[in-house]
């Protein structure tokens, strides 16, 4: 089984965390550096969040790199913590790693990779987009060097998630996203439309929780305050699953049933349509033929239920302590 260079983009909150323990139970993905933006929580709490999470996994090694604090126009908003918690990860305590953070930014560290694995390096993009935009202005040649790059982002025929019609890793960052969605490069669109689809169930957290690692026992512990959020959504206590969903597609796991390729841009205007990822999906009374300059596989269905494929996937690889023997500090949600 093939394993590809990784780099991942993250703001670090709860379904970043599944999303990463997924990446290091893949043997699909080597994940060569990490770097944090403003989304969930600040980028730096986003890279604390990761340092504490590698060092609980095994993982220490792996570099973490600061990224934009800011949205390239305007300035951060101060996170979801009604949805992530104060501290991104369910106001559940991980042991503070003593690794610190790496010396180049997040976007000099995606350059740097790109040139290190120029044709091989895959890029998972599940925050606000503003890094990958700052690595496209410091090496406008990264589309030629990257292989793929996956984003987490967007609504294509699905309502928004922080608007009417936006979602909030698009919306966070209108302008980054509309750079990096127009550069030349292939690019696969993991949107609400799918992730709202697939969905994490209480008895998927039990089983996590049941776990003798301390990895899928601390990621059930955050998916409590997690799932109190989307039981207001959803009506039952359970989650929709963004980020590790986006992982599993990235290195090729799970197969899209209906994936069409469109041209798709961003809305940076002031309106109320600021932030929304206009897909053209005018396609879907033709079954989607192929469109002449189109760069954008926008994922809308699974061939097969996601769920048991990622609590399998933690469990077969966290259960047998793969992660360090340090346990959670504390490891309970906020009540």
């Amino acid at each position: 089984m093939t394993s590809h260079p990784f780099y991942l983009d993250c703001d670090t909150g709860i379904d970043d965390a599944l999303a990463l323990a997924y990446l290091l139970a893949s043997p699909q993905a080597d994940v060569q550096g990490i770097g944090t933006v403003s989304g969930n929580v600040s980028a730096a709490v986003g890279a604390r969040n990761t340092l504490d999470l590698l060092q609980l996994a095994g993982h220490a090694h792996i570099p973490v790199a600061l990224g934009a604090h800011d949205p390239l126009a305007g300035s951060f908003g101060g996170g979801a913590p009604w949805v992530h918690g104060e501290n991104g990860i369910g106001e559940v305590a991980l042991s503070a790693s003593a690794v610190g953070l790496a010396a180049e930014t997040a976007a000099e560290m995606l350059v740097r990779l790109a040139h290190q694995h120029p044709g091989t390096l895959r890029v998972l993009a599940i925050g606000p987009l503003s890094n990958i935009a700052e690595a496209l202005r410091l090496e406008p040649e990264l589309p030629r060097l990257v292989e793929e790059i996956t984003i987490m982002g967007g609504a294509a025929l699905a309502p928004g998630n922080i608007t009417p019609v936006a979602e909030a890793n698009i919306a966070n960052d209108p302008e980054a996203a509309a750079l990096v969605l127009s550069a030349d490069w292939d690019i696969t669109l993991v949107p609400l439309d799918v992730t709202m689809a697939n969905v994490l169930e209480e008895s998927h957290r039990q089983e996590l929780l049941a776990s003798s690692g301390p990895v899928p026992r601390a990621l059930g512990e955050m998916l409590g305050y997690y799932f109190r959020f989307y039981e207001g959504i959803y009506g039952r206590p359970c989650s929709a699953m963004h980020d590790p969903l986006a992982a599993a597609l990235a290195v090729g796991a799970v197969k899209p049933a209906l994936a069409p390729v469109v041209r798709a841009a961003v809305d940076t205007s002031s309106g109320p349509g600021r932030g929304q990822t206009v897909c053209d999906m005018r396609g879907l009374y033709a079954g989607y033929p192929e469109v002449k300059g189109a760069r954008c596989r926008v994922v809308l269905s699974l061939e097969e239920e996601f769920a048991p494929h990622l609590v399998d996937a933690l469990l077969d690889f966290f259960e047998d302590g793969e992660g360090t023997t340090a346990a959670l500090a504390s490891a309970g949600s906020a009540a």
